[in-house]
């Protein structure tokens, strides 16, 4: 023979290889650029009202979704592996191609080999991924949000807080409405042009935002509403002021002009914010989290000090034990007179409420450095474990194929919604209750991948023994064994 059994074997094998990998490949491009498109078409339609007839020009919005797309590829790449893991699995198994190789004395494992090795290396293309491109995106879409927003200043106001980006006015509104977005709903407006703090204050029920691209000036025309100015000057004191004349009117219409020629429309490659926790590789993300920990700390034992503090607490053993009198009343009040028992309750009742004051005053901002604190810490371990989601899904969707023996677009598109879904709201779920605190950061980054895991070893193992996803006569057999054990202990 020109040729040994080892050699022809292993010519085989190489061919299989190929022929697996490519079979492989072309649904994996398709179903991950169709994914693609869908994710950016999602984040285009709920960026619209933002977006759309604003004066904005094409090559901005292109940009856009330029960095939507750098942003939404990782999330797209583990579901175009899962579906097509499943789709080509399935295919090979219903057209009996894998029974074939089997006869030939090929195991399921030597024959998905090289699709293992694909998944590893889509797996560390997706960490470096979301180690330098997703950052990057990030930063440049945010910064070019806010540059959007100050082409376009009446973008930047937002209902339901102060608004402050536009000079010399504080703006607040319940809802923003109407065909263009321009219609505004009970609206609050301090008047700082003067410099003398907000002694001029309008309100309204409603309002409309009106502007011209190319015009210094912003109007806003105010409907049914009350105007409010106190007169004072710079150098008035607190008593005199309250002493100073005030105007006050309602009125059916109000126009304010708002000059609004600060904004620039040429700064839109400006980057200022930089240092969001999404906004940063693992190496920052691993030199900011000790200075945030850091501040935190040294935030709650301030805090902790003051209550100390407040409550007078180093007091209570201000004296040793061998010169307290022991003839004293164990009933503490019993031992002072009833004009001094009111004294200590009421300023019992002073410290307590004092605490209580102090901790409602800063329950809000301790939460909020908790939560920012979470954040970076939740995203430094997010990123290592959503860049094994590829392999973790392609050792679910491949025995799957191969146990359902299905291919194409069917069976196979609604599993992998149904497995993905299932691991996004899990590791959703895994990231929300870090935020709160509720888990530490990498038990809830790794959460999905610890519920998932077990299935696709279960699978796997299902798959390499050749057993169905659900053999039921095994089922029903050891269900009637176990109860034949039950009736036959009970003759006895």
């Amino acid at each position: 023979m020109l040729f040994s059994p080892k050699v022809i074997t292993f010519v085989t094998v190489k061919r299989l290889d190929k022929y697996i990998l490519k079979s492989f490949i072309i649904p994996f491009l398709a179903t991950f650029f169709i994914i693609l498109f869908v994710l950016v078409m999602q984040a285009l339609w709920l960026a619209f009202d933002d977006l759309a007839g604003k004066g904005i020009s094409i090559s901005i919005i292109f940009r856009f979704l330029w960095y939507t797309t750098l942003i939404v590829a990782p999330q797209a790449l583990p579901i175009g592996i899962l579906l097509s893991s499943i789709m080509t699995l399935g295919s090979l198994s219903e057209n009996y191609e894998f029974a074939a190789a089997k006869s030939a004395g090929i195991s399921l494992q030597r024959m998905v080999r090289s699709l293992v090795f694909f998944a590893i290396f889509m797996s560390s293309i997706n960490f470096l991924f979301l180690n330098y491109v997703y950052p990057y995106a990030i930063l440049k879409q945010i910064n070019l949000k806010i540059n959007i927003r100050k082409k376009q200043p009446a973008l930047a106001l937002v209902p339901g807080s102060f608004n402050s980006e536009i000079p010399n006015y504080q703006i607040k509104f319940d809802e923003k409405y109407g065909k263009e977005n321009n219609l505004l709903k009970n609206v609050l407006i301090y008047d700082l042009s003067s410099n003398r703090g907000n002694n001029k204050i309008i309100s309204a029920k409603n309002g409309e935002l009106i502007s011209e691209e190319g015009s210094r000036y912003m109007t806003l025309k105010l409907n049914d509403g009350h105007f409010f100015e106190h007169h004072v000057n710079n150098n008035t004191s607190f008593k005199d002021k309250k002493r100073m004349k005030a105007s006050y009117a309602d009125f059916d219409e109000y126009i304010l002009n708002i000059d609004i020629s600060s904004f620039s429309d040429d700064d839109l490659d400006v980057i200022k914010h930089t240092k969001n926790f999404n906004m940063l590789s693992l190496a920052q993300l691993k030199d900011t989290l000790p200075d945030l920990k850091q501040r935190y700390d040294e935030y709650v034992v301030t805090r902790s000090k003051t209550l100390y503090a407040n409550a007078d607490a180093k007091e209570l053993f201000k004296h040793p034990d061998s010169v307290v009198n022991k003839n004293i009343d164990r009933n503490i009040l019993a031992n002072f007179t009833d004009l001094q028992q009111k004294d200590i309750l009421n300023s019992a009742i002073a410290k307590i409420d004092r605490s209580l004051n102090n901790y409602t005053s800063n329950k809000n901002n301790f939460k909020h450095r908790r939560k920012v604190l979470n954040l970076y810490d939740i995203e430094f371990y997010n990123r290592v474990a959503f860049s094994l989601s590829c392999l973790l899904l392609f050792f679910i969707g491949a025995p799957l194929g191969s146990i359902i023996r299905k291919g194409g677009m069917g069976l196979p598109m609604i599993l992998a919604i149904a497995i993905y879904v299932l691991y996004f709201f899990s590791n959703t779920f895994g990231r929300n209750l870090a935020e709160e605190s509720s888990l530490s950061a990498i038990a809830g980054s790794w959460l999905a991948v610890t519920l998932m895991l077990p299935l696709a070893i279960i699978l796997t193992t299902r798959a390499t023994k050749d057993k169905g996803l659900l053999d039921i006569n095994s089922l029903f057999v050891k269900i009637a064994n176990f109860f034949k054990k039950i009736f036959s202990k009970k003759r006895k």
